[in-house]
C-alpha cells in the first residue's frame, strides 16, 4: 500500500502546481502541511523525493508572488 501520507503530499503538490490562482494560496498551504506530515514519517528514501516537491512547491509560489 505504501506510504498514505507520503502519496497524499504528493498528490496535494501535484494539485498546488495546477490550481488557478484564486485557489492556489490555500492549495499551496494544504500542500506544505501535507509535506511536513509526510516528512515526519517517511523513510530516507520517501525524505529525498519530499524535498524535491517541497522544492517543486517553493518554485510554484515564487511564481504566484511575480
Amino acid at each position: 500500500m505504501g506510504n498514505q501520507l507520503f502519496q497524499e503530499a504528493r498528490r496535494f503538490v501535484e494539485m498546488a502546481k495546477s490550481a488557478n490562482p484564486a485557489d492556489r494560496d490555500s492549495t499551496i498551504a494544504k500542500a506544505k502541511n501535507a509535506l511536513s506530515s509526510a516528512y515526519a514519517n517517511s523513510t530516507v528514501a520517501e525524505q529525498s523525493q519530499l524535498q524535491q516537491m517541497q522544492n517543486e512547491l517553493d518554485q510554484v509560489n515564487q511564481n504566484q508572488l511575480k
